[in-house]
């Protein structure tokens, strides 16, 4: 049975990381003392220690403990072992490369999929869906695949943003960017504005927080989905 968090972002304007979050992640990590963090997502300006210190400061508010699976000399066993597991943001395309690099793919999408609990925040929502093709980041690194793990059958676009109203901006939309990825692909893509998240039980997907959500299809118009609606017949 999948227990797993989606999340647009891990912290909101004027917060703390994972601050929104925590109330949620106290139920959906209920019972779980220590959970194992992928760090991998960060290319530069912290490491993976620092990177884990931070999570460990924040999942300490709920009494839970974190260790990154850097730690670990087999990260493979650690993943068949770990009570939770959470992937937080960065680059999607570094950490993609560093899941196949590392040969734990298979691996994570296998416990998650079998009823390990998992948070994912911005790049590590991006590997919920099908594949990576929707992230917002920079081809860094060149990962051996975009496909990801698959934990929803569609894509996720985290930190979607709106146009803003009076921009002299000519660049791209988010909107326009998305509807480009339907040129050539045909998955559903599910745009995550900060605050919004994404909670699947088993089969069951629900959009909660404080914002729509905003659902593309090849093809179709865009439409919005408020709090609550049912993602689970989506494909």
């Amino acid at each position: 049975m999948k227990r797993i968090i989606i999340a647009s972002t891990s912290t909101l304007y004027d917060g703390n990381y994972l601050e929104y979050l925590l109330p949620t992640l106290k139920t959906h990590f209920n019972g779980i003392r220590k959970i194992l963090f992928i760090p991998y997502a960060r290319p530069g300006g912290v490491s993976h220690d620092d990177y884990t210190k931070k999570v460990n400061e924040a999942f300490s508010k709920i009494d839970i403990t974190v260790n990154g699976i850097h730690e670990f000399e087999n990260p493979i066993e650690a993943l068949q072992q770990a009570e939770g597991i959470f992937t937080g943001g960065g680059n999607t395309f570094l950490l993609v490369t560093q899941l196949y690099k590392t040969g734990i793919i298979e691996t994570l999408e296998k416990v998650v999929k079998t009823g390990t609990p998992y948070l994912g925040t911005s790049a590590g929502s991006n590997i919920c869906g099908l594949t990576m093709g929707t992230t917002n980041d920079m081809p860094i690194v060149y990962p051996p695949s975009f496909n990801t793990l698959a934990f929803v059958p569609f894509n996720i676009n985290p930190h979607y943003l709106d146009p803003i109203e009076g921009s002299t901006h000519m660049g791209e939309t988010r909107e326009t960017r998305i509807n480009e990825f339907h040129h050539f692909n045909t998955q559903p893509v599910l745009g995550l504005r900060e605050g919004s998240w994404l909670e699947v039980h088993d089969k069951k997907i629900t959009l909660k927080g404080a914002l729509p959500a905003r659902l593309f299809k090849q093809n179709q118009e865009a439409v919005e989905l408020e709090t609550g609606a049912d993602l689970s017949d989506l494909k």
